[in-house]
């Protein structure tokens, strides 16, 4: 039966394309699957054989991916995270304290500014370590 061979391969190629729009590698794993489903096809296996073959071979590359560096994403802290808050690391100005907390200009506009724990009030020049809603949470500039 030349069709259900080519079923395989037909599978294979879409889930290649469908994971070009979501770029997990998820697709691709499986994509492998049905590959090795197609080749247990070609040397004449019966058709469980040939499911097996695919869920075993995509079973194990799923298990594969998901124990390497690419399918074990750590989350960050995004308020803490330079690629989320591009402000993170910059230098501002904040000339009055009151118990930890300021207001001051910042790119155009006031802003709501908290001393991060253990720094000082009294540098005058601060970077941003941090976004929390809409503060800053600012440490001394050394």
């Amino acid at each position: 039966m030349a069709a259900g061979g080519l079923l395989w391969w037909i599978a294979a190629g879409v889930l290649v394309v469908m994971e070009l729009f979501t770029g997990t590698f998820y697709l691709l794993m499986v994509a492998l699957g049905f590959i090795a489903g197609g080749l247990a096809h070609w040397a004449g296996a019966t058709l469980a054989v040939e499911l097996a073959a695919a869920a075993g071979v995509a079973l194990i590359a799923v298990i594969v991916l998901r124990r390497s560096r690419f399918g074990n994403w750590k989350k960050r802290d995004a308020s803490r995270d330079v690629n989320v808050n591009l402000d993170i690391g910059e230098t501002l100005q904040v000339n009055e304290w009151h118990e930890g907390h300021a207001r001051a200009m910042y790119r155009g506009a006031q802003w709501d500014i908290e001393l991060a724990p253990g720094e000082i009030e009294g540098a005058g020049w601060y970077r941003i370590t941090a976004m929390q809603g809409n503060r800053l949470v600012v440490a001394a500039k050394r």
